[in-house]
Formats: C-alpha cells, structure tokens, sequence
C-alpha cells in the first residue's frame, strides 16, 4: 500500500491533523507513531478505507483489499457473545485466510477461553482488546492494523503481542501496522519496514 501527500482534516476542526504525509507499507511490521491528537487512528482508519482523506491518494494492492482493523470496544459489540464475535469474523469475509490454528494458540496464550461465552459489556477493557489482537492475528489478512494494542494488556499478555509481533516482523506474506506513542519497550530491536512519525 502507497500512500501519497495525504492531508485530513476531522469535521469541526480547523486544522489539518496532517498534510503532504507520504508512506509505502510492505510485509513485515511498520509502526505509526505520535503525540495525543496528532491523528495515529484517523491514519489508521484511512488506510482501512474508513475515511478518505482531504487531499491525497491511497494506492492499494489487490491483497491489500483483505485488511484487518478490529475494534471491539466498540459499544454496538456490547450485547454480542464473544464467542459470537469471533465466529462472525471467522466465517466472513477473512474465511478463506483464516488461520483456526493461531486462534487456538492465542486464545490460549491470552487466557480468553473464561470470557467467551460472556456478552462483550461484561469483558474488561483489556479483555475486549485481546479478543480483537486474537481476531485480527487470525484473520491471515494481508493489511492488520492494530491500535495501541498494548494498551490495558497485562503484563503476560504483553509478552504475549510482542513475541506475535516480533514474528510478524520477519513475514514476508503481510503487512502489520501498530499505532502507538513510541516503539512499544517490548518491541526494541525489531526491524521495522516502515515508520510513520506524526509528530509530538
């Protein structure tokens, strides 16, 4: 994915979050990273396709098209069974690239099997975020993007993302993306195929 002199402006605001901002994002693990309110998720929902930008162009590759950007903290998720949340991404539109063996190891390793059968609203805050790691991980998607995915992680489950990430960064099939303030500590040492700075 190629992304070209990008500007976004939100609605309401009068100021660009960004301009002029130009990237590529290959296999391997990229990181965008920056300061509260300088646009790490907006970013991350452009090159999901969730918005388009003000000024710019997003070039994609075809597999680019199989993009993985979970967010189950959503509150329209909050009635929905865990379980049922997960089988909804398993059996969409990710069927084809689905990888049931990573799901199980995950599922494992974040010690989510006591919460699936709860709706989300009674999973904790990082619960519901190593649901979506899990989810995503497994999806086999071409583009997987993660928002500041440490974020509420216990510490087991910390190790957990980066062992998942330091190994995706040695892939040669996909693209990951972690949004983040910095390069998360359990990440140092990683290569990274792309870093994208929006400032402080």
């Amino acid at each position: 994915m190629q992304a070209h002199r990008l500007a976004y402006t939100p609605p309401g605001q009068a100021a660009p979050l960004f301009t002029d901002l130009s990237f590529a994002l290959r296999p391997g693990l990229s990181l965008l990273c920056g300061g509260d309110g300088r646009g790490k998720t907006s970013l991350l929902r452009l090159i999901a396709g969730d918005l388009a930008p003000g000024a710019g162009q997003i070039l994609r590759s075809a597999d680019t098209a199989s993009c993985s950007f979970e967010q189950p903290a959503d509150p329209a998720y909050d009635p929905v069974i865990a379980r049922a949340w997960l089988a909804e991404r398993r059996a969409g539109r990710f069927a084809a690239s689905w990888l049931p063996g990573l799901e199980a190891a995950l599922i494992e390793a974040l010690d989510l099997a006591p919460h699936l059968d709860k709706p989300m609203f009674m999973l904790s805050t990082g619960s519901r975020r190593k649901l979506g790691l899990a989810a995503a991980a497994a999806s086999g998607a071409a583009l997987t993007l993660l928002d500041t995915p440490y974020a509420a992680l216990d510490a087991r489950s910390g190790r957990v993302l980066s062992e998942l990430l330091a190994e995706a960064a040695d892939g040669a099939q996909r693209a990951w993306v972690i949004a983040d303030y910095a390069l998360p500590a359990g990440l140092d040492g990683v290569m990274l195929a792309a870093l994208v700075n929006l400032g402080d």
